[in-house]
């Protein structure tokens, strides 16, 4: 699993533009069971995304769709991340494997 946080490099009115192409990115990868959870960060410059994926690589494949990644208005920290604990909700998901 990856914590990805995103950084905008362009100012917030530049993100903006491709803030809906960003949400239907996001849209797609939760319908395939890829992201878990998502928001921007507050203040907002910037984001998370929690990627179910096994490797960077595979976490990068992912967010390399991203309209933000594709017209370089961010940039990306990636975060190997082992959950070990989590709430009944979670647990499900998270512990599947």
């Amino acid at each position: 699993m990856y914590v990805v946080e995103l950084t905008y490099k362009k100012s917030v009115e530049e993100v903006d533009v491709y803030l809906d192409a960003h949400r239907t990115f996001l849209d797609e990868h939760y319908a395939k069971g890829v992201f878990l959870l998502s928001g921007p960060k507050e203040p907002r410059t910037g984001g998370i995304i929690i990627v179910d994926a096994q490797t960077e690589e595979e976490a990068r494949s992912y967010i390399e769709q991203d309209p933000f990644f594709v017209h370089g208005v961010a940039a990306y920290h990636y975060i190997a991340f082992r959950p070990t604990k989590a709430d009944e909700v979670l647990q499900a998901r998270l512990f599947q494997r």
